[in-house]
């Protein structure tokens, strides 16, 4: 699936509307698997590609979730949609090329990008050590922790509650990692598919469901019902953008962007506390709901890493 890059707009205003399609929309449910490894006109492989190699082959590709609303999904119009989608828009959009959208499971983040069938993964994915052996991670982009969903009438509330009790997870998450090495007292179910883990959790099959907290409280407001018991748990985590092991262009160009885009997001607040108060766009409120922005620091900055901190906890 594919989607015409979005016109330049600032970032902010981008991504604020990417969070409204989640109280607007409800996540439909949508599997597939990711496109086979080609070749572009330019004859370099997607994943490979530099980013004048994409921008002569006119179209980036660009792994993504279609069933994890904030981030990555299908909305009502058959169309994918999400913060990833708004911010995928926005790099095919600065280098001038379309965004072709790929469909990937969460165990398989890293593979597609070792098998050529994306340029960069989003999809949600939290940076951690191992991971980075693997891929190039960008600098992050986003802040997140655990969160717990449960059924209303049986809400948990802390995980000492969980002992013995059933919790679903998907496979190849953090969350999964994090029960494993943390609590061995409760019970995983594990599932390939986001959409197939929060339909176990309706039907009943576990006790509660654990994932990302931006999304599950986002799953919950659309979810009469259901409630987020457990907000945060465990450390916070950072959240970036993957290119292939060694391409070194592509990941520069992007750390570059979120330079260029951090100062647009800055200027635009600033634009806003100057101007007459009849002009200003009120600003949403910030709720437990709203995915953390994190500021970038300069691509040539070689200092310290802390989301790739040997024994950072775990995340999506």
């Amino acid at each position: 699936m594919s989607a015409t890059h979005a016109r330049k707009k600032p970032f902010l205003r981008l991504a604020t509307a990417a969070v409204a399609m989640v109280a607007a929309l409800g996540m439909a449910a949508c599997s597939g698997g990711a496109a086979s490894s080609s070749s572009s006109s330019s004859g370099a492989q997607v994943g490979d590609r530099s980013p004048e190699q994409i921008k002569e082959a006119g179209e980036i590709v660009i792994g993504i979730f279609s069933d994890k609303a904030p981030f990555g999904y299908i909305d009502a119009d058959g169309k994918p949609a999400g913060y990833d989608v708004v911010y995928g828009d926005r790099i095919a959009a600065d280098l001038g090329v379309t965004a072709k959208y790929v469909p990937v499971d969460a165990a398989a983040r890293t593979e597609v990008l070792a098998s050529n069938k994306v340029d960069i993964t989003l999809a949600n994915f939290t940076v951690t050590p191992e991971r980075a052996e693997k891929v190039d991670f960008a600098n992050p982009y986003f802040k997140v922790s655990l969160g717990v969903v449960s059924p209303t009438s049986a809400e948990i509330t802390d995980v000492s509650q969980l002992a013995g009790k059933t919790l679903i997870v998907t496979k190849g998450t953090t969350a999964e990692a994090y029960f494993e090495a943390n609590h061995p007292e409760v019970k995983l179910q594990k599932y390939d598919q986001y959409s197939d883990a929060y339909q176990a959790l309706e039907d009943g099959r576990g006790d509660a469901f654990s994932t990302d907290n931006t999304e599950v409280i986002a799953w919950a407001i659309q979810h009469p019902g259901f409630s987020v018991g457990i907000k945060s748990l465990g450390e916070t985590s950072y959240i970036a953008a993957a290119v292939k092991k060694g391409n070194t262009a592509l990941l520069d160009w992007l750390n570059n962007e979120l330079v260029e885009l951090g100062k647009e997001t800055s200027s635009t607040r600033t634009t806003s506390r100057l101007s007459p108060p009849s002009t200003v766009t009120p600003r949403p409120p910030t709720t437990s709901s709203s995915k953390a922005a994190w500021t970038p620091p300069p691509p040539t900055d070689t200092g310290t890493r802390p989301w790739l901190a040997p024994g950072s906890t775990r995340r999506g």
